[in-house]
């Protein structure tokens, strides 16, 4: 019990120090990390409640259970708190899928098919889970690189709206009430599985299929209405699911936060296989189970609404005074002890650090000449097929994003997903996006990047971002290297989260990322939730012919902004020194929703993956309208950087003539550098950079570019 509890996955004995640095607290902000899910307050008697969770090693043995219970593990964390899940994202890391050419980075075919197999398995094991328990799936990200071959990157986001009053936390109370264990019977899948989670991948992995736990959404979907229904009787003290370390974490954790003890009876446990032991009783991670704390007296109660919904609630023990986890199996003593020693003492370590001792050489790389290259129409063309920046519906398409009728902007319709909030004119926007290679040049710049891109996503959409949840994937944090990652990581994640004014109210840390092959490159992947008063005034990801194109943000034409870009990296670059500047970003986010809000854009998209050039081919097509684009001096100075560099902290407006006076006007007030890019206009994407030759690219060249499929 303790080598589950105290192991990384669940103990966070190397993140956890650095973690406490975060900012956690907020004028919205009702329930905070360290239960199920953290709640931020969205007005009307509302409340938002939101995390994001990683199921990496068990989509790396089998992709299609790992992922879809991923996605099972995240909706529990939400319908526990007693909020109904509205939406789900996703973002997903894979090693390349096709052998040799520019996108490979050497990957060879045996390894590319691999990755094809993690790649199908996963995306059907979302849809599979999602679209059967009935949540749409309505945004997320993908991204591929060589390091993330054989270790891919599963990170699973649920979104869910709960009243104030009915908002149910994970605390046992009251000694002799009941400790009800509903849903599924238990087995043996699962077990070890939050050991498995904490290791290295190796040559065994095959063996480890039977700590991939197996999904039912059929019976997810029942377990959430009843616990749902639940949530507004006083008869529920508390409900906890059973996802890492099974029972052991869940008796342990409700008597902790609790401050009290828990007795139980482990022969009560309902079970799906012969002969369990004690151990595989407390350990398996069998998956659409919850314990509940009940009052005493009313289990016949809470066991009939379980029962209409078909579902098994069987009373294994009691809440005791005694700060104990007690449990006895076969008439003995099976175990005996403190469930606060279990969760609150494991060790904690701060290591060593130093970064990669061939870094200061990678961010000397001279990237001027790259910088200085004129850039082509066939090169364009190519950077938007690119498997990092072509569209994504080959994998959403699978994905049910309307279930629900919430959806008002889904997959492919905006930076992020938009929700109306029903019964009220609101609704919240939400995204979920991480840094591309960045993260191996500057781990603290990526970490930033990732809560300013999903903070633009959001902002974009005309929504105030005002809450974030955070999935920070990396290698093992025992080398210097490595703990030196993790340290940069949560600093980055921190300053911008302050610069932003955001609350971090949960998260995830995933370590020990890497192969036989070394560490993937870090990612932190940052959902952000905002808040639009009035959904009347969002903003879409398109242009209206005859509408100006502004670039909102500072330039950033320079040769620092390929520093990790797809288009430095394709073109065998790998170096570089990144630049972020924080403020700036956070200004231009602070901006956007006010100006939507004032009505004076008509429509915006974020600049990140393949920089200025893929942006304005991403909104020409989304616009079925073209643009005459005109970047002046000293964009032909740099005009590779000038296009294809991915700063943080920029976005495309349409603007109505009428409205570019008042948009200077509040650019200048709010401290936001602003420039004319053109005009929307034609059939094709035309960009002049000062006195070189017109790049000039067919709308319909760029939508078949666009439409690759993977």
């Amino acid at each position: 019990m303790f080598g589950a509890m105290w192991s990384e996955h669940c103990a966070y004995k190397h993140s956890g120090p650095l973690l406490a640095s975060l900012p956690t607290e907020g004028e919205r902000v009702l329930v905070g990390p360290g239960e199920n899910a953290g709640v931020l307050d969205i007005g009307h008697g509302l409340a938002a409640v939101f995390k994001v969770e990683s199921h990496n090693h068990p989509s790396a043995v089998e992709p299609y259970q790992g992922a879809a219970t991923g996605v099972g593990g995240i909706i529990r964390d939400i319908f526990t708190m007693g909020a109904r899940p509205i939406a789900l994202l996703n973002g997903l890391r894979f090693g390349p899928l096709e052998a040799g050419g520019d996108d490979s980075g050497g990957t060879d075919a045996a390894t590319a098919a691999r990755n094809r197999y993690l790649f199908d398995g996963v995306v059907s094991g979302i849809a599979g889970y999602g679209n059967c328990v009935g949540i749409p799936d309505v945004g997320g990200e993908l991204f591929f690189d060589p390091s993330y071959s054989g270790n891919p990157l599963v990170n699973a986001m649920c979104l869910g709206i709960a009243r104030h009053d009915e908002i149910t936390l994970a605390r046992a109370a009251g000694a002799g009430n009941a400790l009800l264990l509903v849903g599924a019977a238990t087995g043996r899948d699962g077990i070890a599985g939050a050991a498995f989670a904490s290791a290295v991948l190796g040559e065994d992995r095959d063996a480890r299929r039977p700590a991939v736990q197996v999904g039912n959404p059929f019976l997810e979907k029942l377990l959430m209405e009843a616990c749902l229904e639940l949530s507004r009787s006083d008869a529920v003290v508390a409900m906890q699911d059973l996802g890492a370390a099974g029972l052991t974490c869940a008796l342990a954790e409700l008597s902790a936060r609790g401050g009290c003890g828990a007795e139980v009876d482990l022969d009560r446990v309902p079970r799906r296989e012969g002969f369990m032991n004690a151990l595989e009783l407390l350990l398996s991670e069998s998956q659409e189970r919850m314990l509940v704390v009940v009052k005493a007296g009313r289990e016949a109660e809470v066991e009939s609404v379980f029962a209409r919904f078909e579902l098994p609630a069987v009373a294994i023990g009691r809440v005791v005074d005694d700060p104990v986890v007690r449990c006895r199996f076969g008439g003995q003593l099976a175990c005996e002890l403190p469930g606060r020693a279990l969760v609150d003492e494991a060790p904690r370590y701060v290591l060593p650090a130093a970064p990669p001792g061939d870094l200061a050489d990678r961010l000397a790389a001279d990237l001027a000449p790259l910088a200085a290259e004129p850039p082509s129409a066939q090169g364009l063309l190519e950077l938007v097929s690119a498997p990092n920046c072509r569209s994504r519906r080959p994998v959403w398409r699978r994905y049910d994003h309307m279930n629900g009728t919430n959806t008002l902007a889904g997959p492919g319709d905006a930076d992020g997903a938009l929700l109306r909030i029903k019964g009220t004119p609101a609704a919240v926007a939400v995204s979920l996006d991480g840094p591309g290679r960045l993260a191996a040049l500057d781990p603290r710049s990526a970490a930033a990047s990732a809560a300013l891109e999903s903070a633009l996503n959001v902002a974009c959409s005309g929504a105030v971002p005002i809450g974030a949840t955070n999935c920070l994937n990396l290698g093992s944090p025992e080398p210097r290297a490595g703990y030196w990652a993790l340290a940069e990581t949560v600093a980055g994640l921190g300053e911008a989260c302050r610069a932003l004014g955001v609350p971090i109210v949960s998260g995830n840390v995933s370590l020990y990322n890497e192969t036989t092959d070394g560490p993937i490159v870090p990612a932190a992947l940052v959902g952000m939730l905002g808040l639009l008063e009035d959904r009347a005034t969002a903003v879409p990801m398109r242009w209206r012919e005859g509408h100006e194109i502004w670039m909102l943000g500072a330039p950033g034409w320079e040769p620092a902004s390929l520093a990790g870009a797809e288009h430095a990296w394709r073109t065998g670059e790998l170096g570089g020194r990144p630049r972020l500047d924080l403020e700036s970003a956070a200004r231009v986010v602070r901006l956007l929703p006010m100006l939507a809000t004032e009505r004076i854009i008509a429509g915006s998209h974020d600049l990140s993956v393949g920089g200025l050039g893929v942006a304005l081919a991403r909104m020409a097509i989304a616009s079925g309208c073209g643009a005459i684009i005109e970047l002046p001096a000293p964009a032909d100075q740099w005009p590779s950087a000038a296009l294809y560099g991915e700063g943080a902290g920029r976005a495309i407006l349409s603007v109505g003539a009428d409205n570019a006076a008042r948009l200077l006007a509040a650019c200048a007030a709010a401290d936001v550098p602003t420039q004319r890019l053109g005009e929307a206009h034609g059939e094709s994407l035309s960009i002049g950079i000062g006195t070189l030759p017109r790049l000039e690219v067919g709308l319909a060249q760029l939508t078949d570019a666009w439409e690759t499929g993977f």
